[in-house]
C-alpha cells in the first residue's frame, strides 16, 4: 500500500461520503501464491467466507458481448469463413437495433480467420461491433495493428499459476509487459481491452487492484479508454454474498470499480461453467457493476464451455422487464444453423435450443399441456422462439396426442394444421401400440415418429415443406 494519507470525498455514485484511505500499490512477491488452502488441487476448491458484503449496483446500460469467434473456437473444429459469416448475421439480427449484442472477437492467427473478419467488415453493421484478439506479444501486436479494428482485447494474465508458473516471470516483469503492450495499442490508435485472466485465482490487491490502477492512469494521461475483462478462466467464480476473494464475483466486480476506478461502460465479466455456475456468476457481475458480460453461442468454449449467449438474453429481459430490441427468434434459427452445417452435437436437453427443452414426456404432463400449454411450458416458446411445446408420444397419448405432436414438431397452423381423424394417426397408433402390447415402456422417441411419418404421412410432410 502506499503512504498517501487518507482521505474523505464525496462518490458520484452513491452521493454520499465515503472514506477512502488506500491505493493499493503492487505486491511483487518473490514465489508466488497459489491460495492451497483454497484450492489444494488434490481435493474440491473450497469456498471460504470473510462475510464482507458489498453494494448492488447495477448499471442503467447493460449489454452482452460475443466471442464465438474466439472462445468458442478453441474447443471445436474451426468454423469456414463463409459459416463465420453467416453466424455473425445472426447475431446481428439477434442484438437488434440497439445493439445488444455490443461486440464480438475474432483471431486473426489464419486465413480463414481473417478472411471471416474482413467480409464481416465489409457488411457495414454498427452491431456487433467486430473487436480482435492477441496475446500480449510484438508479434501478435503487429498482426491487428493496421487490419482496420477500433478495439482488440489483449491477453494478461494475472494470477501466479501464470505469472510464476507458466510465463516464468515476476509480477513487475508481467506488469511491465503488460502495459508495454497496451501502449503500443493505444499509439496505434487501437482502444486496449485488458483480459484478466485467471482473475478467480489472483492476489486481488497485490496484483490484480494495482494493474488496474496502472491502466487507469494510462488512460487518464493518454485519453484513450481501456477496458477490463475479468475472465473467470477456470469457473472458480462464487456468487453468494459474503465470499472471500479471490472467488468472489461480486467483490471482483466492486474492487474494481471502488479501488481502480472503473466505471461499469469499462468493466465485462468472461466467466466458464466448469462448476455449474456460469451464468448466475454472470448475472452477478451485472447485478453489482459491470456493464457488459462476455458469452458464446450455445455455451460453446473451453472445457465445460462459457456464459451461452442465449441464456444471458433471457437473463437481461428478467432483470429489466424487456428484450430492448432484441430478436429472440434468431436464436433457434443460429442453434438449427450451427446443428446442420457444422455437425455440432448439441446436447437435446440444452435450455432453450436443444431438440427436448420444451417437449414434455410424461404422461401426465403432456395431457396438461395438450389442455393449456402454459401449465408446462416456461414460457411462449412459439412466440420468443418460434417452437412451440412439443409433447412424447406414449402408450397412453392417443390419437390426440399424435395429432398434436405432428403439428407442433412440424408446426402446422390453420389450414395445414391435421387432427385425429387423419388416416395417417391411426396407422402410427397402430405401430405405437404394438410396440408397447410387447412390452415396451419407454417414450417413442421423435425419430422413430419421423419415420412413421415418411412411412405412412407423406402428404403431411409435403404440407410442411420437408
Amino acid at each position: 500500500m502506499s503512504n498517501v494519507m487518507p482521505n474523505i470525498s464525496l462518490s458520484k455514485s452513491t452521493n454520499l461520503l465515503e472514506f477512502d484511505p488506500y491505493e493499493y500499490q503492487l505486491h511483487d512477491v518473490p514465489e508466488p501464491e497459489l491460495f492451497r488452502e483454497m484450492f489444494p488441487y488434490t481435493e474440491v476448491p473450497k469456498i471460504a467466507y470473510n462475510y464482507r458484503h458489498v453494494p448492488m449496483n447495477m448499471p442503467e446500460d447493460i449489454f452482452i458481448t460475443d466471442t464465438t469467434f474466439r472462445d468458442g473456437q478453441q474447443s471445436r473444429a474451426p468454423y469456414t469463413a463463409d459459416q463465420m459469416v453467416e453466424i455473425y448475421k445472426l447475431l446481428h439480427r439477434l442484438g437488434g437495433e440497439k445493439g445488444m449484442i455490443r461486440q464480438t472477437e475474432f483471431f486473426v492467427y489464419s486465413k480463414t480467420d481473417r478472411e471471416a473478419l474482413e467480409r464481416c467488415m465489409e457488411l457495414g453493421y454498427q452491431f456487433p461491433e467486430i473487436t480482435t484478439w492477441i496475446r500480449a506479444s510484438k508479434a501478435d501486436f503487429e498482426l491487428v495493428k493496421n487490419i482496420g479494428v477500433k478495439e482488440t482485447g489483449v491477453l494478461v494474465s494475472c494470477s501466479d499459476h501464470h505469472i510464476f508458473n507458466k510465463m516464468g516471470l515476476t509480477r513487475r516483469q508481467a506488469m511491465d509487459k503488460y502495459l508495454g503492450i497496451v501502449k503500443d495499442c493505444i499509439e496505434a490508435g487501437l482502444r486496449p481491452r485488458c483480459h484478466f485472466e485467471d482473475i478467480t485465482r489472483a492476489d486481488f490487491y497485490g496484483f490484480v487492484v494495482p494493474f488496474a490502477i496502472a491502466l487507469r492512469k494510462l488512460s487518464d494521461e493518454s485519453g484513450v479508454p481501456i477496458k477490463i475483462r475479468a475472465c473467470d478462466t477456470m469457473g472458480y467464480g462464487i456468487p453468494y454474498p459474503g465470499v472471500a476473494l479471490p472467488r468472489s464475483v461480486s467483490g471482483i466486480i466492486y474492487g474494481l470499480q471502488h479501488y481502480a476506478g472503473f466505471t461499469s461502460d469499462m468493466l465485462e465479466w468472461h466467466g466458464h461453467n466448469d462448476f455449474y455456475k456460469g451464468v448466475v456468476n454472470a448475472a452477478t457481475a451485472w447485478l453489482y457493476g459491470a456493464g457488459a458480460v462476455n458469452c458464446s453461442l450455445l455455451g460453446i468454449g473451453e472445457r465445460t464451455g462459457n456464459v451461452p449467449l442465449e441464456a444471458m438474453v433471457f437473463e437481461y429481459a428478467s432483470l429489466k422487464g424487456t428484450l430492448n430490441g432484441m430478436d429472440t427468434s434468431a436464436i433457434t434459427d443460429i442453434a438449427e444453423y450451427i446443428v446442420n452445417e457444422t455437425g455440432y452435437d448439441l446436447p437435446p436437453m440444452t435450455p432453450f435450443v436443444g431438440k427436448s427443452f420444451n417437449v414434455t414426456r410424461a404422461g401426465i404432463h403432456a395431457d396438461g399441456l395438450m389442455k393449456d400449454e402454459e401449465i408446462y411450458n416456461i414460457f411462449d416458446t412459439t412466440k420468443l422462439l418460434g417452437r412451440p411445446p412439443l409433447v412424447a408420444i406414449s402408450a397412453t397419448s392417443g390419437l390426440a396426442g399424435i395429432a398434436c405432436w405432428i403439428n407442433n414438431y412440424y408446426r402446422l397452423t390453420g389450414e395445414r394444421a391435421v387432427d385425429k381423424k387423419h388416416p395417417a394417426i391411426a396407422k402410427m397408433k397402430e405401430w405405437i401400440d404394438k410396440e408397447y402390447d410387447n412390452g415396451r415402456v419407454t417414450v417413442i422417441s421423435d425419430d422413430e415418429l419421423e419415420a412413421l411419418m415418411k412411412l405412412y404421412g407423406k402428404d403431411i410432410l409435403e404440407r410442411s415443406g420437408r
